[in-house]
């Protein structure tokens, strides 16, 4: 019954039936992967965008397939509007911390899900459950795989303040490489009575910084009196 039911491509309540739960299922296993990491758009998010783009795929179908009326209707339609529409669902997930940019990853998930939902909808079960493991794949086992090669770095404001005009910018330079941290750009003032000197470094810090080492190395440096690291500094 099971298989008559999955093969079947006429919309009835058994066929609707079980595209719904497959995509709570599916749709559940992906946001089960967000949630874990504390994304803004987690468990229940993933679940309802997936069930919910699953319906819209059934009514695009069922609406030609029921009424004779609308037997040139295009059910492709409502479909492309998903796929336009969940972008603002998606952008809503993105949002700025500081100078770092988050969310990415999860308004991409919520772009795919979007499409497995619609896929389930149409009847491509097969491509749904596929795609749903690939897209599992790419966030837990290219997460390690990027985070091994490419580690993630966080954009951060340093200012370094000297109690003289003399600054030994070669050793701060070379401390900060040291420790893997990428200067973006850098910006000297110095005051007017050029008794003091400040740096302000836009760097690129990696997520495994030792800070007391950091700052126990930088403040050997000659003549520097305060060291402020954030993200917002101003």
């Amino acid at each position: 019954m099971l298989e008559s039911i999955l093969e079947q491509t006429h919309i009835d309540f058994p066929s609707i039936a079980v595209r719904l739960i497959l995509s709570v299922i599916l749709g559940c296993l992906i946001g089960w992967e967000r949630e874990s990491r504390r994304q803004p758009a987690g468990l229940r998010t993933h679940i309802l965008i997936c069930l919910g783009s699953t319906l819209l795929m059934i009514v695009s179908i069922y609406i030609p397939q029921t009424f004779q009326s609308f037997q040139n209707g295009d059910p492709g339609r409502i479909a492309a509007q998903v796929v336009s529409g969940i972008g603002f669902l998606g952008g809503g997930a993105i949002f700025k911390l500081g100078a770092n940019i988050r969310g990415l990853t999860t308004a991409a998930t919520i772009w795919a899900v979007a499409a497995v939902g619609l896929a389930i909808g149409a009847g491509a079960y097969l491509g749904a459950i596929l795609a749903t493991f690939l897209i599992l794949f790419v966030l837990i086992i290219m997460n390690k795989v990027e985070n091994k090669f490419f580690p993630a770095l966080s954009l951060k404001i340093l200012q370094l303040n000297f109690s003289s005009s003399k600054i030994e910018t070669d050793m701060v330079f070379s401390i900060l490489e040291k420790y893997g941290i990428i200067v973006q750009s850098v910006n000297i003032a110095q005051s007017l009575n050029k008794k003091s000197t400040k740096m302000r470094f836009f760097i690129h810090v990696p997520n495994k910084l030792d800070l007391k080492k950091l700052y126990k190395e930088l403040h050997g440096v000659n003549n520097i009196s305060q060291i402020v690291l954030g993200q917002d500094f101003k």
